[in-house]
Order: structure tokens, then sequence, then C-alpha cells
């Protein structure tokens, strides 16, 4: 307590600014669609998902600040607050709801509707905030000066240097419009391939290749060389050391899964088969060990929860302490939970329902903890998913409800705590941003449900969208969190995975853990093709070199990253907004074919793979250019 009576936020308690006003609803609901969007498409293709708290706090200052001549740190803190919430959303919903769609394209079970998505998404975002509101004075206001929230303090870092707002914000819309324009040329006018791939003859079974796509050079930019080092180890242990090793012992047998012989598969073949199989056992065995580590922690925060569920919050009685009263948070979470027993779109019964209910607010818990160590970006939201899903599956398979209703029912079940997870930690992120600045909790707290609201919306179109243009599992979006999350549960309910490769890639991931290598990220690189890791490392060296250059002070490398983070965020920002674009051309029937086919200018004018590395080569030029950037300051 002595803590919380220490510390002096920017806006006083007594000094009352504008917060939740329609201007900050309707600037947060755009963001909020945008940047959820955008997110669906990149974690669709690389299975990841980045934070959009700082970039929608920089568009927030520069549109608020320099367009509209607002003059209100708590009212950009709302727009930043309702816009992130739809990339928690989009993450949550992209991990596992695609897998309802590869199930339906299989005939397995009738496609997704728009309400089912619509509703599963917007009971997990709605339950993730309430079992958030009281944890707020264990971990915001309690441990404050303890659990760091870094994104949380950069937030309220960009929102207090207000004054800088335009020429940061010029940064990401700067990014954006590159990467849009780049995105187009490249997948819309298709005059470079996005793909850049070779297989090594003299080496069967390996192969080596660049996606030259904006949104991995800024992911590889912003995660950093060590993160991306550990994505690219990965590949590089499938693609030079499994999967040649495979080639050679397989031959010319037949091996379960693939149905034709080793030595007729190509690379790609090799990865699809087998091992993507290795990895996905990486991936759960990396999910669940870093769940293990932080158990201490869990407890810890748990505990603390439940003390607060009783507590009637601060001495002080003032804006600062209002959170959504308790009565009406319980009542809340109530009526969610009825309304996915009820509702015939939500395929959960009652058992599920007190299944989301028990694992939501502790995965809530955890996550809140662990994005105030970690940052959301890094927060393990697919290993509490996989979680999730095996126990979920093994219960359902016990209890009766099995063959394909009891696997959509766990996908059901692992999307809504999924999502729980993700909004819980976003919302704690936010909610660190407004305890430094001074904005009043509650009214925070409404505006992250009117993100999650109208996400949840947009995130049922945005998935039907790229999935009417592409199909799920295919190369342009292999959605590798929701397959991966697709063979856990069939291989529970059904026992149809080819187990061996499975406990391979456990095997592998204990060793890393052994080594001290952070296994997710490498079980990650292990299981998506090298294509996508080599892009984000390219990204990582370029942050690296900035970062270890001896000649700048502290100052100006700081500048220097902040300057990298923005333009990085654009990037990924303007892939997604086109990537979705193009989708809908995809879909637009015209003589003969799409509107996509019809600006196809790959027959007319194809610069092939050395245009592709031309173009990255200068694209990449551009976030150096970017980064050295000065802003001109009041």
């Amino acid at each position: 307590m002595s803590k919380e009576n220490e510390f002096k936020p920017y806006i006083p308690a007594d000094k009352v600014l504008p917060e939740l006003t329609p201007v900050s609803i309707i600037l947060g609901i755009i963001l909020a669609v945008v940047f959820g969007g955008a997110n669906a498409y990149l974690g669709l293709r690389v299975g990841m998902t980045v934070s959009a708290s700082i970039p929608a706090a920089v568009i927030s200052m520069g549109i608020i600040r320099v367009v509209l001549r607002r003059d209100s740190i708590l009212e950009n803190n709302i727009v930043q607050t309702i816009g992130s919430a739809g990339e928690s959303v989009a993450a949550g919903a992209i991990f596992t709801l695609p897998a309802l769609f590869m199930w339906a394209k299989e005939g397995g079970t009738d496609m997704p509707s728009l309400v089912q998505i619509a509703l599963i998404a917007l009971i997990g975002g709605v339950i993730g905030v309430l079992f958030m509101i009281p944890l707020r004075s264990a971990l915001i206001v309690q441990e404050h000066g303890k659990l760091p929230y870094p994104e949380g303090k950069a937030c309220a870092e960009v929102l207090v240097a207000g004054e800088e707002g335009g020429g940061k914000a010029g940064t990401v819309f700067a990014g954006l419009g590159i990467a849009a324009a780049y995105k187009f040329i490249a997948d819309g006018l298709k005059v470079f391939p996005s793909e850049v791939t070779y297989e090594i003859k003299g080496y069967k079974g390996s192969g080596i290749g660049i996606d030259v796509l904006p949104a991995l050079l800024g992911v590889g930019y912003i995660c950093g060389a060590k993160v991306s080092s550990y994505l690219l180890a990965g590949g590089v242990i499938g693609w030079f050391v499994l999967m040649p090793l495979i080639a050679m012992f397989g031959a010319d047998l037949t091996v379960f899964p693939a149905d034709v012989p080793i030595s007729q598969l190509s690379a790609d073949g090799l990865w699809s088969n087998y091992l993507r199989y290795i990895g996905a056992g990486a991936v759960a065995a990396g999910g669940i060990m870093s769940l293990v580590k932080n158990l201490p922690l869990i407890v810890k925060t748990f505990r603390q929860a439940l003390k607060g569920y009783g507590s009637k919050g601060t001495a002080e009685n003032n804006r600062l302490s209002k959170d959504i009263p308790m009565n009406m948070v319980i009542l809340g979470i109530g009526v969610m939970a009825i309304a996915m027993w009820l509702i015939p779109a939500v395929p959960v019964n009652l058992l599920g329902a007190i299944i989301i209910i028990i694992f939501g607010f502790f995965f809530a818990t955890v996550s809140s903890r662990m994005v105030g160590i970690v940052g959301s970006s890094n927060n393990p939201v697919s290993g509490m998913a996989i979680a999730t899903l095996l126990i979920t599956t093994m219960i359902l398979k016990a209890t009766g409800t099995i063959g394909m209703s009891g696997m959509v029912a766990s996908i059901a079940i692992g999307s809504v705590i999924c999502i729980v997870a993700a909004i819980a930690g976003d919302t704690s992120q936010d909610l660190k941003t407004g305890y430094i600045v001074g904005s009043t909790p509650w009214k925070q707290q409404v505006g992250e449900l009117i993100g999650v609201v109208a996400s949840a919306i947009a995130i049922g179109g945005v998935l039907y969208l790229l999935n009417a243009a592409w199909e799920y599992g295919g190369k342009e979006i292999p959605a590798p969190q929701a397959s991966l999350m697709k063979m856990v549960v069939e291989g529970v309910m059904d026992g149809n995975l080819p187990w061996v490769l499975v406990f391979a890639g456990v095997g592998i991931a204990v060793v890393v853990e052994i080594l001290g290598i952070p296994v997710l990220p490498f079980a990650v690189g292990l299981y998506l093709p090298i294509y996508l890791s080599t892009p984000m490392m390219v990204g990582g060296l370029i942050r690296l070199y900035f970062d270890k250059k001896k000649s700048y002070s502290e100052e100006e490398r700081k500048h220097k990253t902040d300057n990298g983070v923005l333009y990085a965020s654009g990037l990924i920002a303007g892939e997604g907004l086109v990537g979705i674009l193009l989708a809908i051309f995809a879909i637009i029937p015209m003589a003969g074919g799409s509107l996509g086919d019809f600006i196809d200018l790959s027959g007319y004018l194809d610069m092939g793979n050395i245009g592709g590395l031309i173009f990255f080569a200068l694209l990449s030029v551009t976030l150096i250019l970017f980064i050295n950037r000065k802003h001109k300051s009041k």
C-alpha cells in the first residue's frame, strides 16, 4: 500500500480531463478493427502476432493531437486501450478457430457461421476483461515497481511525450504505406514472387529460401536478433539435419503419414508429412514446460487474486481507485457462462462452460503476470491453449463426448480460453499504462469491453474472407498454430497422430531446455518452414547492428530503436491490410476468374527470384533509413 501512496501518476486524481468520449471510442474502434485484421493475417501466415499497443498509442497521438487539435492524454489512452483489444482478440481466435474451417473442408462438419465465430470471440474477450478487473489491485497497484509491464510503460512514455506524437505517427504511417505498396506489387500485381526458394540438389531433402515480405522483416526487428536466431536455429535443425536424414534413411520406403515413397517427396513434402509433426511435439512440450517453470509465479498470483475478490479496493475513494463494481463483474461472468451453455451457436455444454470458467480464471491470472514480466508479444498463449486442449479433449472423451462433436467442442473451449488469456494480458498492459498516466480504471475497462465487441464482430468476417480466398492450411495462409491445435485434438480423440514423430519433437524440446535455450521460439522455428525464419533474421540483424554500435549514446540508441519499432509496426500493419484487400480481390468474380487474376501481371512482367531479392534488399534499406530518421520536437 505504501507503494501506491508514494506513486504519483502523471495526471493527479483531483484533475479531470476528457477520457471516454465519442471521438476516443470511434477512433479506438477503427484501430481495433485495423490492427485486429492485420494481426489475424500475420498470425495465419507465420504463427505469431505482435502487440498493437504502442503503434495504437502513437497513431492516436498523431490523429488526436495533430489532426483534431485535441489535448487530453487520457483521451489518447482510451483510444490506445480500445485499439489494442483488436490484436488480442485476433491472436486468440486465429490460433484455434481456423481448425473448424479445415474440418469443414474435409467434410467432417459444417462451416462455422459468422455468428458462431463472433460469439466465441465475444465471450472469450468479455470474460478475459472481467477476470482482469479483480487482478488490477494485486498486479498493477501493489506490484508497481516489481512487475515492469514493458509495453504498458512504453505506451505511457509515448503518451507523456505527446509533443513528439506527430513525428512518431508519421513513421508508423510511412511504414504502413511502403509495406502496402510493396505487398500489392508482390502478391497483387505479382511482378516478383513473394517466396524465393531453392532445393539443394547435392544434399537431398534440404532446402533454403526466404519470404521477401515486409511483415516478416518487421517482426524480426521487433523481436530482435536473439529471438530471431532461435527461430532460425529451429529451421536449420529441421531443414538441414532432420529432413536430409529422413530422405536418406527413408529412400524408396512409403512411411505414414505420406502416401508416396519418401524419395518422391520434395523438401516441402518432407516438411508437411514429417517435420511439422516433430515441430508440433516440440511446440507442445515447450508450451507446457513454460507453464511448469512459471508455476510458483502462477500460484502466488492466483492466491492474490482470490484475496482480491473479497477486497473492497483501496482506502482512497477517488477516480483512480474506481473499477467496474465487483457485483457487475461476477454477474457478467455468470451471464457469459450461461450464454455459452444455452446458445445453440456456441458448441459448449454445461461441463464445457464450467471448464472454461475454471481454466479461464487460472490462465487469465497466468497471462496477466507473465506479460508483466516478458511483455504481451512473448506471452505463451498458444502453450496455454495446447495444455487446455489436451486436458479438455481427454475429459470430453472420458465423459462420452467423442468424434467430431467432441473435437469441435474442444476447439470451441480452447478458443474461448485462448482469447481469455490473450485479452487478459493486453488488458493488464493497458491498465498499467493508465495507472502511470492517471486514467480512471473503470473507464479503461469499459473501453476494453468496447474494443472486444468491435473486434469480435470484425474477426468473423476476416476469418471467412481469408478462408474463401485461399483456404486455411495452404501455402498462402498455412495457419500453423490452428493446424497444430487441430492435430492435438485429433490425436487425443482418434489416436491418429504419428506419435513417434511427435515424441521426437518432445525429446528435442527437452534437450533445448536443458541447454538453457528458450524452447518456444526454437520450437516454432522447427515447426514453421525455414522460408519464414530467414527474413525475420534479417530484421533481427539490423536491430542488432544498431543496438551494438558503440558510437551512439544511450539516448541516441533508444531513439533509433523506437524509430525502428514504429516503422516495423507500420510494415506489419500495411502488409496485413493489403493481404486482406487481396483476399477480397480473390473472391470478386470477373471474366473467367477473379479480380485478383485480372490484376496479375506475371504473364507480362515477371522479375523472378532475383527481383524478389532486390526488392527485399531495398525494403531493408528503408528500415535502416527510418531508424536513422530524426524527429522534430517542440
